[in-house]
């Protein structure tokens, strides 16, 4: 089973750099539903920041959903062992 999870990262273009990245607490089912969650909290991320500060420090919003395996382990038998 494949899921993705969302990593959004702030930076500063005037400052050069960029903010270690922040890990979503949930996974998402699908790229469309993580990509749709990442610009609606870059978004949500950019207006509580506010406008000066944004112009001030360049600052901007990267994110990235990045695919994994979900291994899930066969279940073994249940019985007696010799």
């Amino acid at each position: 089973m494949k899921e993705f999870i969302l990593s959004l990262v702030m930076c500063s273009s005037v400052e050069g750099m960029c903010m270690p990245a922040h890990t979503w607490p949930v996974t998402f089912e699908d790229s469309y539903s993580c990509m749709l969650e990442g610009y609606k909290e870059s978004y949500n991320k950019i207006e509580e920041i506010g406008r000066e500060e944004i112009n001030l420090h360049g600052i901007y919003i990267k994110f990235d959903c990045t695919p994994y395996e979900i291994i899930i382990p066969e279940k073994k038998p249940i019985g007696k062992y010799v």
